[in-house]
């Protein structure tokens, strides 16, 4: 099979065709609305199922380990402030296309992944307020209308963003107040925080709660896919990215911490939509059912931030890597007013809603699939794997296309980093084997889209042409 040789640009030879106007304020939004509504909202009751009152824990070591690996994107985002992220990264210090298109499809793939389970968790809590429609057509409008969002243009889903991460924060300070109250009461039993209730050795039911508390500590790299629209990125993102991970991280535990105390951990194990459990338990002084109410719109707009976000990052990840002459050229065109990349949103959309449907299917033939935690642990499969090859990355590219202004990462944290990956990845796949035949059945679509862009010979459109381009309109504060 004759692979397309991938053509490397660099800073210097190569024009801006994506205005800088991202600040690192709303930088530091987009990290934090991002981390925030992937998971907290969504994952949490699994969390605590698989480990008991302690499962703070697993988001404290989680966020231990993603904040290391975010260390390795941001020295790696000074070196290049580009769109495509982890693929172009590893692109640099591989100069492998087979291997760059391999990266590329596992993070499209876990983005598409995400982007499914969030729209079920939003469904779940759509469900809690509106009884009607029926929840698949929720998810399917839910994605497509999102969709649109990012197609009218960057500004609006940034801005959106910045937005809603005030909402969800709200949110969680709802839970944590309520965590407060219930304390002062003296109604509360610390000693449920220790408690491991599952079966086994605590230890591997940390690793559990880890592997899928880690679904809520993604969401940080899809930074880097807007960093050719950063202003100063050198400066903005190590701080946006590392200030931004310890500020979710911090908020998780209070929260988790907050849930344990308020609610017996089987009631939120067993619950759709755990969080709202802390509110019904009506600790506040406000009607339980207006306070559900409120609080189940406030997740949906926190879901909507993470979704919202997620859906930008496929579409630039296709279009940064169509300039690279990686995926088809199809993938880098761009409305020619809008000035967003219609293909790969189109193409995004369709698969998502693919993935919603099979799951769907499946439970209606009576194969019992979580969709939420089923995508969520495909999420992280993909994700493990590519955060430890950027770790690995940013080790090989040291002393390549350094400047004065490159962050550079402890190594000894960076080593440190990959071995936490990689212990939660091996754990996942021996976990869930059955997820393995969804992670099979979207490389085998980044095959169908190998052979497009190698087998017919096609050439990926040039940066420097501004027709193939998605200019941002944002303004900076």
């Amino acid at each position: 099979m004759a692979a397309t040789q991938a053509r490397v640009s660099t800073d210097s030879d190569v024009p801006e065709d994506l205005k800088r106007s991202i600040t690192g304020r709303l930088l530091f939004f987009y990290v934090l609305g991002d981390v925030l509504g992937s998971g907290i909202y969504v994952l949490i009751g699994l969390v605590a199922a698989a480990i008991g009152g302690a499962f703070w824990i697993a988001f404290a070591v989680g966020v231990t380990i993603a904040t290391i690996t975010g260390l390795a994107y941001a020295e790696l985002v000074t070196k290049y402030p580009k769109a495509a992220g982890a693929a172009l990264y590893v692109h640099k210090a591989f100069r492998n296309n087979a291997l760059t298109f391999f990266v590329t499809v596992c993070m499209l793939s876990a983005v598409f992944a995400a982007a499914g389970s969030l729209a079920t968790g939003f469904s779940r809590y759509f469900g809690q307020v509106w009884a009607l429609p029926p929840a698949l057509l929720v998810t399917i409008a839910f994605i497509l209308l999102l969709s649109v969002v990012n197609y009218i243009g960057i500004t609006e889903s940034v801005v959106a963003n910045m937005v809603m991460t005030f909402v969800e924060v709200a949110g969680l300070l709802i839970v944590m107040v309520i965590g407060v109250i219930h304390v002062a009461r003296g109604d509360a039993d610390f000693a449920v925080l220790t408690e491991f209730t599952a079966e086994g050795s605590p230890v591997i039911a940390v690793i559990a709660g880890v592997a899928l508390a880690f679904f809520a500590m993604t969401g940080f790299e899809n930074a880097a896919n807007v960093a050719e629209e950063t202003i100063n990125p050198s400066k903005a993102f190590p701080r946006a990215l590392i200030g931004g991970m310890l500020a979710a991280g911090v908020i998780y535990v209070l929260v988790a911490a907050a849930a344990a105390l308020v609610v017996p951990t089987d009631v939120l194990g067993e619950s759709p939509a755990a969080l709202l459990e802390v509110v019904r338990a009506g600790v506040l002084p406000i009607d339980v059912d207006v306070m559900v109410t409120l609080f189940a719109v406030i997740a949906m707009v926190a879901i909507t931030n993470t979704t919202l976000v997620v859906v930008v990052t496929q579409s630039r990840i296709l279009y940064g890597m169509a300039r690279e002459d990686v995926v088809p050229p199809a993938f880098g065109r761009v409305h020619p007013s809008r000035r967003s990349p219609y293909v790969a949103l189109t193409f995004a959309a369709i698969v998502v809603c693919s993935l919603l449907l099979i799951g769907a299917a499946l439970n209606g033939v009576g194969v019992d699939v979580d969709v939420v935690a089923r995508l969520a642990t495909v999420t992280v499969v993909f994700i493990l794997f590519i955060y430890a090859l950027v770790i690995v990355a940013a080790l090989r590219l040291r002393g390549q296309d350094d400047t004065e202004d490159t962050f550079r990462a402890s190594t000894p944290l960076l080593y440190l980093g990959l071995l936490g990956n990689l212990i939660v990845f091996v754990y996942v796949i021996w976990d869930d084997p059955a997820s393995l035949l969804w992670v099979v059945g979207l490389l085998a679509l980044g095959g169908v889209l190998y052979a497009v862009q190698n087998l017919g010979g096609t050439k990926g459109p040039k940066a420097g042409a501004t027709e193939t381009s998605p200019t941002s309109t944002i303004e900076g504060a």
